[in-house]
């Protein structure tokens, strides 16, 4: 059998030796390496394209080599240093490399910077997130890694994309379910938002504004900016919000007075809750529980059952029980099926978003302005859609569709005939 020697054999020279000393070293400094290589090897390609080979005075030159310079390319969110060709035409104006245009592009230094920052890395540990402490790749001054450079990215990337949000057209989505609701970011700053669900059960942020409060106003805002991007008032929807008042305006203001508006039962039952005493809880909630089951007419008379017997124990409570009762049955009153009712009686989807917005901007100690508000609730809110799933009762949506459409001929229907008699 033949033998191998154990002796080591010369190391091959150039660009291959050196990968090959890299790799020996650091299989991450091996991969920057080659990667230099490479485009080092293209960029030659494109100046060579622009002024033809080294030394050569063929005619069909655009222009002519001008020295080499140094640049920076990203690599492992940061930046590394490259040397490159330079080239200019006859006229003495530089010419640019394909090759160095898109190697130097910064938006995918930006989309990692934004992307960690959404997954709660802080920018002062961003260096260490995306370079070894023990690594061979250097981090020298202007690495674009430092926590400065990190935020400039994310502020520029996060303004842009929401700028994009925000005027996107919603004409093309069968958007049939809003829910609006706000969240409190720091002490003096509200967000309204506003989720959508289409047809097919796929859920679609659509909005975002800010105000002092949940203000009619703000909302009205809101409402406005969803019907200039293509929300069509005139087709029917459902819209689902927490229960205040200055949502219910607005949405009546703008897509009729009869349009639907669904009252959070959650909402309803915790804020019940919260005023009575602890020995009536266990049958308050049961029998809150059986009224949502039932049809409209039951749930209603069982409810306002429950109001009266609670007119001794606890008289200011029994009249938040009946106020705004028509709103909170509303997908009862709609014939919808139970499953179909359940994921639909409640903000919990929009809710849900609002968890991710917490959690995506719990490391921000400081907010500075509305407009940084709006930015990371804006990342955070598209964030929480990458995660969405379709309705759970999304194969009964054709039912509350025909639901709607219904309710909207009929309370037309009435307001034509009460027109009428009023002018007879």
């Amino acid at each position: 059998m033949k033998r191998f020697s154990t002796n080591t054999t010369a190391m091959p020279s150039g660009p291959v030796g050196k990968a090959f000393e890299e790799v020996s070293a650091s299989f991450e400094r091996f991969c920057l390496a080659a990667g230099v290589e490479t485009l080092s090897a293209m960029l030659e390609k494109d100046a060579e394209e622009v002024c033809g080979p080294r030394h050569a005075r063929g005619e069909g030159r655009r222009g002519h080599r001008w020295g080499r310079t140094r640049g920076k390319i990203g690599f492992h969110g940061g930046k590394v240093e490259l040397e490159r060709p330079r080239v200019r035409d006859f006229d003495g104006q530089e010419l640019p490399l394909p090759s160095w245009e898109r190697a130097s592009e910064e938006d995918w230094l930006g989309r990692w910077a934004m992307n960690l920052m959404l997954i709660n890395v802080s920018t002062r540990r961003f260096r260490r997130a995306v370079r070894l402490p023990e690594g061979d790749v250097p981090v020298p001054l202007g690495a674009g890694v430092s926590k400065s450079a990190t935020s400039r990215r994310f502020v520029a990337l996060s303004a842009a994309r929401m700028k994009e949000w925000m005027v996107s057209d919603l004409g093309h989505l069968d958007i049939m379910v809003v829910q609006i609701d706000g969240i409190h970011i720091a002490e003096d700053i509200v967000l309204v938002a506003a989720i959508g669900i289409d047809g097919e059960g796929a859920k679609h942020p659509l909005g975002l504004i800010e105000g002092a409060s949940e203000h009619s106003a703000v909302v009205q805002a809101l409402i406005d900016n969803l019907i200039e991007r293509g929300l069509d008032p005139a087709v029917p929807r459902l819209f689902i919000i927490d229960g205040s008042k200055a949502l219910s305006k607005a949405i009546r203001r703008s897509f009729g007075r009869h349009t639907p508006i669904q009252r959070c039962q959650i909402h309803k039952a915790r804020n019940i809750m919260e005023r009575l005493p602890k020995p009536l809880h266990a049958s308050v909630r049961r029998v809150l529980r059986q009224a949502w089951e039932l049809d409209a007419d039951k749930a209603e008379k069982l409810i306002r059952n429950l109001a009266q017997r609670l007119e001794r124990d606890a008289p200011g409570v029994s009249t938040s029980i009946l106020e705004g009762l028509d709103e909170i049955l509303t997908v009862t009153r709609l014939g919808l099926p139970a499953e179909l009712r359940r994921s639909l009686a409640c903000t919990n989807i929009i809710e849900n978003v609002m968890g991710t917005v917490r959690r995506v901007c719990r490391n921000v100690k400081r907010w500075q302005s509305t407009s940084m508000a709006l930015r990371w609730t804006a990342a955070a809110m598209n964030e929480a859609s990458k995660g969405f799933r379709k309705l759970k009762a999304h194969k009964q949506l054709p039912i509350l569709r025909a639901a709607l459409i219904a309710h909207h001929e009929k309370t037309s229907n009435n307001g034509v005939l009460a027109n009428e008699v009023k002018a007879a």
